[in-house]
Protein backbone atom coordinates (compact mmCIF):
# COMPACT_ATOMS: atom_id res chain seq x y z
CA UNK A 1 0.00 0.00 0.00
CA UNK A 2 1.89 3.04 -1.00
CA UNK A 3 1.20 6.32 1.11
CA UNK A 4 -1.54 8.15 -0.97
CA UNK A 5 -3.72 5.00 -0.80
CA UNK A 6 -2.79 4.96 2.79
CA UNK A 7 -3.90 8.52 2.94
CA UNK A 8 -7.30 7.85 1.23
CA UNK A 9 -7.71 4.65 3.62
CA UNK A 10 -7.78 7.48 6.94
CA UNK A 11 -9.69 9.98 5.55
CA UNK A 12 -13.06 10.00 8.01
CA UNK A 13 -15.98 8.42 6.58
CA UNK A 14 -17.89 11.79 8.38
CA UNK A 15 -16.57 15.13 8.41
CA UNK A 16 -17.40 17.69 11.07
CA UNK A 17 -16.97 21.02 11.43
CA UNK A 18 -18.50 23.29 14.32
CA UNK A 19 -19.20 26.98 13.93
CA UNK A 20 -21.46 29.31 15.71
CA UNK A 21 -23.75 25.82 17.49
CA UNK A 22 -24.28 24.80 13.84
CA UNK A 23 -22.56 21.11 13.53
CA UNK A 24 -22.13 20.44 9.75
CA UNK A 25 -21.47 16.99 9.17
CA UNK A 26 -20.63 15.26 5.80
CA UNK A 27 -20.99 11.69 4.50
CA UNK A 28 -17.79 11.05 2.96
CA UNK A 29 -17.68 8.35 0.21
CA UNK A 30 -17.34 10.89 -2.98
CA UNK A 31 -15.89 7.61 -4.32
CA UNK A 32 -19.01 5.81 -3.79
CA UNK A 33 -21.81 8.60 -4.03
CA UNK A 34 -21.63 8.61 0.07
CA UNK A 35 -23.43 4.80 0.13
CA UNK A 36 -23.94 3.93 3.63
CA UNK A 37 -21.79 0.90 4.10
CA UNK A 38 -22.02 -0.68 7.72
CA UNK A 39 -18.61 1.78 8.54
CA UNK A 40 -20.28 4.90 7.52
CA UNK A 41 -23.32 4.32 9.68
CA UNK A 42 -21.34 3.58 12.18
CA UNK A 43 -19.06 6.57 11.91
CA UNK A 44 -22.36 8.66 11.50
CA UNK A 45 -24.46 7.13 14.60
CA UNK A 46 -20.87 7.68 16.54
CA UNK A 47 -21.04 11.59 15.18
CA UNK A 48 -25.04 12.17 16.16
CA UNK A 49 -24.82 10.22 19.88
CA UNK A 50 -22.10 12.82 20.23
CA UNK A 51 -24.05 16.09 18.71
CA UNK A 52 -27.02 15.04 20.67
CA UNK A 53 -24.95 15.03 24.02
CA UNK A 54 -23.10 18.62 23.28
CA UNK A 55 -24.99 21.58 24.76
CA UNK A 56 -23.40 23.81 22.58
CA UNK A 57 -24.41 22.23 19.52
CA UNK A 58 -27.80 23.71 18.50
CA UNK A 59 -28.25 22.89 14.93
CA UNK A 60 -27.14 20.00 12.66
CA UNK A 61 -26.50 20.37 8.67
CA UNK A 62 -26.53 16.73 7.33
CA UNK A 63 -24.66 16.95 3.74
CA UNK A 64 -22.69 14.79 1.47
CA UNK A 65 -19.00 15.53 -0.32
CA UNK A 66 -18.71 14.91 -4.06
CA UNK A 67 -21.60 14.75 -6.25
CA UNK A 68 -24.26 12.52 -4.81
CA UNK A 69 -26.03 13.44 -1.13
CA UNK A 70 -26.37 9.78 -1.05
CA UNK A 71 -27.14 6.94 -3.10
CA UNK A 72 -28.52 4.34 -0.84
CA UNK A 73 -27.42 1.70 0.51
CA UNK A 74 -23.80 0.02 -0.61
CA UNK A 75 -24.94 -2.93 -2.57
CA UNK A 76 -21.54 -4.36 -3.24
CA UNK A 77 -21.13 -4.77 0.32
CA UNK A 78 -24.80 -6.32 0.74
CA UNK A 79 -24.36 -9.01 -2.47
CA UNK A 80 -21.09 -9.85 -1.02
CA UNK A 81 -22.70 -10.78 2.52
CA UNK A 82 -25.69 -12.88 1.16
CA UNK A 83 -27.04 -14.60 4.68
CA UNK A 84 -30.22 -13.19 6.19
CA UNK A 85 -28.47 -12.50 9.43
CA UNK A 86 -26.35 -9.80 7.61
CA UNK A 87 -29.16 -8.61 6.06
CA UNK A 88 -31.23 -8.40 9.17
CA UNK A 89 -28.35 -6.36 11.07
CA UNK A 90 -27.26 -3.98 8.19
CA UNK A 91 -31.47 -2.59 8.22
CA UNK A 92 -31.39 -2.74 11.88
CA UNK A 93 -28.63 -0.78 11.90
CA UNK A 94 -29.36 1.53 9.34
CA UNK A 95 -32.92 2.14 11.37
CA UNK A 96 -31.36 2.78 14.19
CA UNK A 97 -29.68 6.04 12.74
CA UNK A 98 -32.41 7.22 11.27
CA UNK A 99 -34.50 7.19 14.45
CA UNK A 100 -31.39 8.96 15.93
CA UNK A 101 -32.11 11.68 13.68
CA UNK A 102 -35.46 12.25 15.03
CA UNK A 103 -34.99 11.60 18.90
CA UNK A 104 -31.75 13.94 19.09
CA UNK A 105 -32.68 17.16 20.54
CA UNK A 106 -31.25 19.76 17.86
CA UNK A 107 -33.58 20.11 14.59
CA UNK A 108 -31.62 18.29 11.50
CA UNK A 109 -31.41 20.25 8.17
CA UNK A 110 -30.79 17.87 5.07
CA UNK A 111 -28.32 19.83 2.51
CA UNK A 112 -29.27 17.88 -0.72
CA UNK A 113 -26.83 19.24 -3.45
CA UNK A 114 -27.28 16.09 -5.76
CA UNK A 115 -28.98 12.93 -6.01
CA UNK A 116 -30.62 11.03 -3.14
CA UNK A 117 -31.95 7.69 -4.07
CA UNK A 118 -32.98 4.82 -2.10
CA UNK A 119 -31.97 4.89 1.70
CA UNK A 120 -30.33 8.48 0.70
CA UNK A 121 -34.16 9.97 -0.20
CA UNK A 122 -35.11 7.52 3.39
CA UNK A 123 -32.67 10.01 4.91
CA UNK A 124 -33.82 13.30 3.49
CA UNK A 125 -37.19 12.10 4.83
CA UNK A 126 -35.99 11.60 8.31
CA UNK A 127 -34.04 14.70 9.01
CA UNK A 128 -36.39 17.74 10.31
CA UNK A 129 -35.95 19.79 7.87
CA UNK A 130 -33.93 19.96 3.83
CA UNK A 131 -33.25 22.20 1.66
CA UNK A 132 -32.22 21.33 -2.01
CA UNK A 133 -30.24 22.69 -4.95
CA UNK A 134 -31.94 22.78 -8.17
CA UNK A 135 -29.69 20.72 -9.34
CA UNK A 136 -30.93 17.80 -6.96
CA UNK A 137 -33.00 14.61 -7.71
CA UNK A 138 -34.91 12.54 -5.51
CA UNK A 139 -35.90 8.64 -6.34
CA UNK A 140 -36.02 5.53 -4.13
CA UNK A 141 -35.52 2.93 -7.41
CA UNK A 142 -34.41 -0.23 -5.30
CA UNK A 143 -37.86 -1.75 -7.40
CA UNK A 144 -35.24 -1.30 -10.77
CA UNK A 145 -33.46 -3.91 -8.78
CA UNK A 146 -36.00 -6.37 -7.73
CA UNK A 147 -36.02 -5.00 -4.32
CA UNK A 148 -38.73 -2.93 -2.79
CA UNK A 149 -37.62 0.12 -0.60
CA UNK A 150 -39.26 -1.22 2.53
CA UNK A 151 -37.68 0.65 4.93
CA UNK A 152 -37.38 4.06 3.01
CA UNK A 153 -41.09 3.74 2.66
CA UNK A 154 -41.47 4.42 6.03
CA UNK A 155 -39.80 8.30 5.86
CA UNK A 156 -41.52 8.90 2.44
CA UNK A 157 -44.66 7.76 3.82
CA UNK A 158 -44.84 10.12 6.48
CA UNK A 159 -43.42 13.18 4.26
CA UNK A 160 -45.98 12.62 1.34
CA UNK A 161 -49.29 11.93 0.06
CA UNK A 162 -49.76 8.21 0.42
CA UNK A 163 -50.20 7.75 -3.40
CA UNK A 164 -47.60 10.25 -4.06
CA UNK A 165 -45.21 8.06 -1.96
CA UNK A 166 -46.82 4.73 -3.75
CA UNK A 167 -45.82 6.25 -7.08
CA UNK A 168 -42.11 6.61 -6.59
CA UNK A 169 -42.16 2.93 -4.37
CA UNK A 170 -43.73 1.34 -7.07
CA UNK A 171 -42.28 3.04 -10.47
CA UNK A 172 -38.66 3.63 -9.02
CA UNK A 173 -38.56 6.88 -10.94
CA UNK A 174 -36.06 10.22 -10.19
CA UNK A 175 -37.98 13.24 -9.26
CA UNK A 176 -36.59 16.70 -9.45
CA UNK A 177 -36.37 18.97 -6.96
CA UNK A 178 -39.37 21.58 -7.49
CA UNK A 179 -41.53 18.29 -7.52
CA UNK A 180 -39.86 17.07 -4.24
CA UNK A 181 -41.20 20.94 -2.95
CA UNK A 182 -44.59 20.72 -3.89
CA UNK A 183 -45.11 16.95 -2.68
CA UNK A 184 -43.20 18.03 0.78
CA UNK A 185 -40.32 15.90 0.99
CA UNK A 186 -38.23 19.51 1.40
CA UNK A 187 -38.90 22.63 2.45
CA UNK A 188 -37.38 24.98 -0.01
CA UNK A 189 -35.41 24.75 -3.30
CA UNK A 190 -32.23 27.31 -4.27
CA UNK A 191 -29.81 27.47 -6.61
CA UNK A 192 -26.76 25.19 -5.90
CA UNK A 193 -24.73 28.60 -4.97
CA UNK A 194 -27.21 29.68 -2.62
CA UNK A 195 -27.33 26.50 -1.20
CA UNK A 196 -25.32 27.48 1.95
CA UNK A 197 -27.27 31.08 2.42
CA UNK A 198 -30.62 29.39 2.58
CA UNK A 199 -29.43 26.77 5.23
CA UNK A 200 -27.73 29.36 7.20
CA UNK A 201 -31.40 31.69 6.97
CA UNK A 202 -32.82 28.31 8.30
CA UNK A 203 -30.45 27.92 10.84
CA UNK A 204 -29.98 31.62 12.42
CA UNK A 205 -33.66 31.56 12.88
CA UNK A 206 -33.28 28.40 14.80
CA UNK A 207 -30.64 30.04 16.47
CA UNK A 208 -32.65 32.62 17.65
CA UNK A 209 -34.91 30.52 19.75
CA UNK A 210 -34.24 29.21 23.08
CA UNK A 211 -33.19 25.71 22.63
CA UNK A 212 -35.79 24.88 25.65
CA UNK A 213 -38.70 25.27 23.45
CA UNK A 214 -37.05 23.47 20.37
CA UNK A 215 -35.93 20.67 22.18
CA UNK A 216 -39.25 19.71 24.22
CA UNK A 217 -41.44 20.77 20.58
CA UNK A 218 -39.40 18.37 18.52
CA UNK A 219 -39.98 15.34 20.93
CA UNK A 220 -43.70 16.40 21.10
CA UNK A 221 -44.14 16.85 17.25
CA UNK A 222 -42.82 13.36 16.71
CA UNK A 223 -44.46 11.81 19.31
CA UNK A 224 -47.79 12.79 18.87
CA UNK A 225 -48.02 11.83 14.77
CA UNK A 226 -48.41 8.05 16.22
CA UNK A 227 -51.13 9.00 18.64
CA UNK A 228 -54.90 9.56 17.84
CA UNK A 229 -56.17 12.92 17.77
CA UNK A 230 -57.27 12.80 21.96
CA UNK A 231 -53.98 11.40 23.04
CA UNK A 232 -52.04 13.99 20.97
CA UNK A 233 -54.04 16.91 22.33
CA UNK A 234 -53.13 15.50 25.84
CA UNK A 235 -49.80 16.03 24.70
CA UNK A 236 -49.39 18.96 23.33
CA UNK A 237 -51.47 20.48 26.79
CA UNK A 238 -49.01 18.45 29.03
CA UNK A 239 -45.76 19.54 27.25
CA UNK A 240 -47.26 23.14 26.25
CA UNK A 241 -47.70 23.56 30.30
CA UNK A 242 -44.41 22.31 31.04
CA UNK A 243 -42.93 24.86 28.95
CA UNK A 244 -44.66 27.77 30.21
CA UNK A 245 -42.84 26.93 33.78
CA UNK A 246 -39.46 27.13 32.01
CA UNK A 247 -37.57 30.75 32.41
CA UNK A 248 -36.78 31.01 29.01
CA UNK A 249 -40.65 30.93 27.84
CA UNK A 250 -41.33 33.94 30.91
CA UNK A 251 -38.38 35.88 29.37
CA UNK A 252 -39.62 35.14 25.78
CA UNK A 253 -43.12 36.62 27.16
CA UNK A 254 -41.59 39.49 29.14
CA UNK A 255 -39.29 40.84 26.26
CA UNK A 256 -42.87 40.34 24.31
CA UNK A 257 -44.86 42.46 26.50
CA UNK A 258 -41.93 45.08 26.52
CA UNK A 259 -41.16 45.14 23.28
CA UNK A 260 -37.43 43.84 23.73
CA UNK A 261 -35.04 40.97 22.54
CA UNK A 262 -35.38 38.11 24.74
CA UNK A 263 -32.68 37.14 26.75
CA UNK A 264 -32.48 33.15 26.68
CA UNK A 265 -30.92 31.52 29.24
CA UNK A 266 -31.46 27.92 28.26
CA UNK A 267 -33.74 26.66 31.13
Amino acid sequence: MNASTQAVAAEPLVLRQDAGGVVTLTLNRPAQFNSLSQALMSELQAELDRVAADAAARVVVLGGAGKAFCAGHDLKEMRSNPAKAFQLALFAQCSKLMLTLVRMPQPVIARVHGIATAAGCQLVSMCDLAVASDHARFAVSGVNLGLFCSTPSVGLARNLGRKQAMEMLLTGDFIDAQTALARGLVNRVVALEQLDVEIGKLSDSILAKTPVAIKAGKQMFYRQLDMGLEGAYDLATEVMACNMMAEDAQEGIDAFVAKRKPQWRGR
